[in-house]
């Protein structure tokens, strides 16, 4: 069984360690939405949502993905890739609609993830508080407080 040192040191680094996944997960937050940015993508005027808002974040990749899917159906007669013949001509542009539709739904599920390993950090860091704040507390031992009640 830990002592109250023993508790405390499980809190201190409990602490850091929610600390460093709050600073991993706005690092990876940064960089994702700094690689998106570079990559120049403006949001279709049509989209739903974040119409000529450049691409940087959660949102506006995935409003840039569902517009993508719109602009293909519509050019390939409502067909996907895979119920296009080999030989039709829109199968490529079905292929490249598919293919930056999952690129920017990876970004959205990196910035999922990120969001994720910063709010899992702030909750350890909780943790991590309360575990130290226990072991700091004097707790009347159950002899002492069985004498002050009789």
């Amino acid at each position: 069984m830990l002592n109250a040192k023993g508790v405390k040191v499980v809190g201190i680094v409990a602490m850091v360690v929610g600390l460093l996944m709050i600073v991993a997960g706005g690092v990876t937050w940064g960089l994702v939405s700094s690689q998106l940015s570079d990559e120049h993508i403006t949001v279709a005027e049509d989209a739903a949502q974040f119409a000529g808002k450049t691409v940087n974040g959660p949102l506006d990749a995935y409003y840039q993905a569902d517009i993508i899917k719109h602009h293909a159906l519509d050019a390939t007669d409502g067909k996907t890739y895979a119920q296009l013949d080999r030989e039709d001509p829109l199968r490529a542009t079905a292929m490249n609609a598919s293919f930056l539709r999952a690129s920017l739904f990876t970004s959205v599920v990196a910035f999922g993830v990120a969001a994720f390993a910063m709010g899992m950090g702030v909750i350890v860091v909780l943790f991590g508080w309360a575990f130290t704040a226990v072991a700091g507390a004097k707790v009347e031992s159950s002899a002492t407080a069985g004498a002050a009640t009789a």
